[in-house]
């Protein structure tokens, strides 16, 4: 990539300077490093064609999170005011460069529930209508049928992990009988992770890749991150709703359909490492990435014993 032709079609300043490869790199696209006289920004190659208009409204949203005080990366458009450039015959779009820790599970719980209280509070984020319906991929279940499809053909591929997911298919099934429609939707990051809640080094927290956002009920979203970054602690997922609460959190974790989101994607995250093993692409080039991908959820397994721990530990605070 020409380091001088980026900085000119987003105006980044003179005396452009590329890092030698990838910086980062995600299940959705690469991240070089760009420094000028200006500055230094984050160059993110995505791995799949990504729609402007389709993406506009996510970017619309987490420059609104931004500007609201959510710590979050400012995105930079083109001179033109885009989201992407074509440059060198790659597309690619740029944000500000924020130094960031690895992910970490164990984050401070409340600085994380403060961070995501912050999402839910964005101005304008319940018109939720200015997206198209709710994704599903947070909200169906991946079914027994599609399991034991999986299971057989991992097993005659000869996968090492068929057994284990084996084991854990009829949890799996069982854990989709939670499955809830949303109550309320508003605009949501919907992929607060560990890999995008993470800690920036000058401190505190920085929230990552926004190109998911869109329409989700926010007490699903807090599901997903009470798992996240509690699992098996019921103190941590206190500390972390009560950061929440204080810091203005408008969703509140009650029941089993609180974790629609939570089981939903896990499911579809495991169906696509098992099927990224068994035909390898950009997102999992190997096996050995799809099977670390996969080994996520089946050595830390969202089982509904652990979540009703989670649930009983914030539903009971004296």
């Amino acid at each position: 990539m020409d380091a001088a032709a980026i900085a000119d079609r987003f105006d980044l300043g003179a005396r452009a300077t590329l890092s030698g490869g990838p910086v980062a790199r995600g299940k959705q696209g690469a991240v070089w490093r760009l420094t000028t006289a200006d500055g230094r920004w984050a160059v993110k190659v995505p791995f799949r064609h990504e729609d402007e208009e389709a993406l506009a409204p996510a970017a619309a949203f987490q420059e609104a999170a931004a500007a609201s005080g959510v710590p979050a990366p400012r995105i930079r458009r083109t001179t033109d005011g885009a989201l992407f450039a074509v440059v060198g015959g790659i597309r690619l779009r740029v944000y500000e460069w924020v130094d960031l820790g690895e992910p970490d599970p164990m984050l401070d719980p409340e600085l994380v529930g403060a961070a995501v209280a912050a999402t839910h509070r964005v101005p304008g984020a319940e018109h939720a209508a200015a997206f198209s319906d709710p994704d599903r991929w947070y909200l169906d279940p991946v079914g027994a049928t599609r399991w034991d499809a999986l299971i057989a053909e991992l097993d005659g591929a000869g996968a090492p992990f068929t057994a284990d997911l084996a084991a854990l298919r009829d949890e799996l099934v069982a854990l989709e009988s939670w499955l809830a429609p949303p109550a309320a939707a508003r605009t949501c990051h919907r992929d607060l992770a560990a890999g995008n809640l993470v800690p920036a080094v000058a401190g505190g927290v920085c929230v990552i890749d926004w190109e998911n956002s869109g329409p989700a009920d926010p007490a699903q979203e807090l599901g997903v991150v009470l798992f996240e970054y509690a699992r098996t602690d019921p103190g941590r997922a206190r500390a972390l709703v009560s950061a929440y609460e204080d810091a203005g959190g408008i969703a509140r974790v009650t029941g089993h359909g609180d974790f629609t989101m939570l089981i939903a994607q896990l499911g579809h995250i495991t169906e696509l490492a098992a099927a990224d093993w068994l035909r390898p692409n950009d997102r999992s080039p190997d096996r050995s990435h799809a099977e670390a991908w996969i080994r996520e959820v089946l050595d830390d397994p969202h089982t509904r014993a652990r979540l009703d721990t989670l649930l009983a530990g914030i539903t009971h605070r004296g």
